[in-house]
Formats: C-alpha cells, structure tokens, sequence
C-alpha cells in the first residue's frame, strides 16, 4: 500500500486527511480562490481522498464477503475519478461544449493506464532490461530462468479481465462509427460491468494480503475497526464528491488564464491526480515481489473504466438536460479511436497471459508517441498501428482465444479466506 517513509500508520491517515481540509474550507466557506491556487487546493484534496478510499477499502476486505467486496471496491477505486468525469458529462447536458472534456477525461485515464501503468509494473517487477545480455554459455536450465524474468506473468484466473476488456474493447470501436456515445450502448457497458461482477464474484478468491496501513486498520478490534473504516469512506466520498465541480474548473480556468490547452489539462492531469495513489499501490506490489497482483489491480481498473465509466458518461449527459446520446466531435472520435485500438494492443498482449519486458517498451513507446507527434494525421496512424499490430498478435496467440472465452462462464465458486496482515 502507498507508505510514507517514516511515518507511521496513524501518520499516513493524518496527513492523507489534512490534505483534504483547505479543500473542505474554500468550499463550505465560499472561498473563490486563484485558478492556479484552486487546481493545487483541490487537486492535492482528490488525491489525499484517493489514499484514504485505498486504505479503508482494502482493510474493509476483512469483514465484507467475496461478491459484496468485489462490487464495492470496483465502485470505490475509480470514485475520485469518475466525479469529475460525471461532473463534464453532467454538464455538457446543458452546456454542449463540456462534452469534449467529457470524452477527453476518460481516453486520457485509459491510455495513462495501459500505455504508462502497465510497463512501469513490468519495469518495477522484473527491471528495465536496458543491460541485459544472455551469456554465451548459458545452460538450459539458467535460459528458461532467464525467459521468466523478461515477462510478469498473469494468473489463471486473470483471463475473466482479459476476456472482459476484450468484448468492452470490441464494442468501443463502435462510438468512432457512431460519432456519439448512445444510451443504449452505455446501458450495455453497465450490464456487461454487472456481468462482470458476477463472474469475478464466482471465480477463486485468493487469500488477502493486507500491507501498511490498511493492516493496521484490520488490526483494529472489530467495532473500532468497522467505525473507523466506515468513517474514512463516508469522508473520502464526501471530500471527492465536494471537490470535483471545482476541481473540473480550475482545470478549465488555469488552462485560460495560462494559455495552456485546456482539453490538455482535462485529459491528462485531472487523471493523473485521481489515480496518482493506484499507481503507487501497483508500483509498491511490483517492487515488493507481486508485480502478477500489481498488474491485475490494473487490469481490473481498465476493465472498470472501459465499461462502467464509459456506460455512466451518456446517462450524466441525459440526466443534465441532454439527448440520449453523448455526442463526439471529430478531435474526440480520433480520441477514442486512438484509446479503442491501444485498448485491443493490450488485449492481444495479454492473451498469452504475460506481460514482456518488450511489449511494456512498445506499449510505453507507442504511449510516449502522441506526444512527439500530437496532430491529427499522427492520431490516425498511431491508432492503424495498433489495430495492425493486435491484428497479428490475435494470430499468434489465436489457440488461446477459446480458453479466453471459456473464462466467460467460470465454473467454480469462490474460496474465501482470512486476509494476511502484514505491518
């Protein structure tokens, strides 16, 4: 879990909520601050909430059951990001031109996640590969070692995200076609969500290993412990929820008042603060020997965004005064194009379930690409690229399509036992 060193738990919970007060007090209090001033208040409050929602749902693991905790935790990690997200899509309902940071909010956070977080846990697990020569006489026994350390490897049961994040990607590639997001198409995002749920519900639960803080929170006598968790969500929430119509503007107003590009902003440091503190979750599993766990809470957060965030964004839209559509413009359907095609880049990767070294450079290099390039015309290539590179992963890994669908209708039932605490 994110830890600061040093500090001890109580610490950590401390300076995660202090964070969060000059936020509280600007907003209760009417303050209008600075547009600079208002992004580092109410930024720095979304990302001490983000640690606090972490921590609590992770210590919640020891007193929620498999399905319930499933449900609650997919909805929990992604809250900070999904307001302000709402929040544009609510309000392009009645103010047409905020639906452009709708979309913008939602391909920045997928593309940071698949093109930046998956390599930094390949990195952070099995090292960058920069020096890494095989000598000439290596036995065969020292080869095959050596195979396994140039890719972190994926459980069995991952496959169910892999499969998941595939039909969502499929289906994606639909909204550049479209030129909008329909109600219709988002309502079966959320039920392919809700599938989702279910099937992971259904699946083997492996035992918990609870780390830092959350440990400590587990630690806590039950009713000490259920207070204090529970404490820590309703204030996280409610900090997140207080702060993200704030948030979204000072995004917008500092972009005004510095001549920065405001759909710039939106789509790349709004995301980057609501999921500063998964990152750091997934980098500190990696370097302490999970990187397969790290690479899974990944890849468990894609399949959520790519389904439950885009099936929310039409209905916030309808829900502000909007038409049953989200409309694209065409700077955002060559964004969800280029987000849809890395989105099938990732799955044809992970069909072989692992993650190579090689593939986390070409993933990280590709990511790095549409800042080189940032036109139009390089939109529209990179995204050819990726489509024509999935294409042929897709061959090669073509034996291990069926056993991904399989993965579908998982057949066993969960297995739960007692989280391990560790301090």
């Amino acid at each position: 879990m994110p830890r600061f060193p040093g500090l001890t738990a109580p610490a950590r919970l401390s300076l995660a909520t202090a964070v969060t007060l000059p936020a509280i007090a600007a907003r209760l209090g009417g303050s209008h601050l600075a547009p600079l001033a208002a992004l580092l208040v109410f930024g720095t409050a979304v990302v001490g909430a983000s640690f606090l929602l972490a921590w609590s749902a992770e210590a919640a693991e020891i007193d929620v059951s498999g399905g319930l905790t499933i449900a609650a935790l997919a909805v929990v990690a992604v809250l900070p990001e999904y307001a302000v997200d709402l929040y544009f899509a609510w309000v392009s309902g009645h103010a047409p031109a905020y639906a452009a940071y709708a979309t913008a909010n939602m391909t920045g956070s997928n593309r940071l996640l698949l093109g930046l977080g998956w390599p930094v846990v390949v990195f952070a697990s099995i090292g960058w590969g920069l020096t890494l020569r095989r000598k000439p006489r290596q036995r065969r026994s020292e080869t095959a070692t050596d195979h396994r350390l140039r890719a972190l490897a994926l459980d069995g049961h991952n496959r169910t995200e892999v499969a998941f994040l595939a039909l969502a990607g499929i289906l994606a590639l639909a909204l550049p076609i479209l030129g909008s997001i329909p109600l219709a198409l988002g309502l079966v995002m959320l039920a392919l969500f809700a599938w989702y749920l279910v099937t992971v519900a259904r699946a083997p639960t492996e035992e918990p290993e609870l780390i830092g803080t959350p440990a400590r929170l587990a630690a806590l006598p039950r009713r000490r412990r259920r207070l204090t968790v529970g404490a820590l969500f309703v204030l996280a929430a409610g900090v997140t929820l207080l702060c993200a119509e704030p948030f979204a503007h000072a995004l917008l107003d500092t972009g005004s008042t510095y001549g920065i590009n405001r759909f710039l902003l939106v789509q790349w440091l709004g995301p980057l603060a609501s999921e500063a503190p998964e990152f750091i979750i997934a980098i500190i599993f990696a370097a302490r020997g999970r990187g397969t766990a790290a690479l899974a809470t990944l890849l468990s957060s894609k399949v959520n965004q790519w389904t439950m965030l885009i099936g929310s964004l039409p209905l916030a839209h309808l829900v502000g005064g909007g038409a049953g559509a989200l409309p694209l413009d065409p700077r955002q359907v060559e964004e969800v194009l280029l987000t849809a095609t890395q989105t099938m880049l990732g799955v044809t990767l992970l069909l072989g379930m692992s993650l190579s070294r090689r593939a986390a450079w070409a993933l990280l290099g590709l990511f790095a690409v549409q800042f080189v390039l940032p036109g139009e015309h390089a939109r529209l290539l990179l995204s050819a690229v990726y489509a024509a590179l999935a294409a042929v992963l897709l061959v090669v890994h073509r034996r291990q399509v069926r056993p991904t669908i399989r993965s579908l209708f998982p057949e066993q039932r969960p297995t739960v036992r007692a989280p391990t605490l560790k301090r």
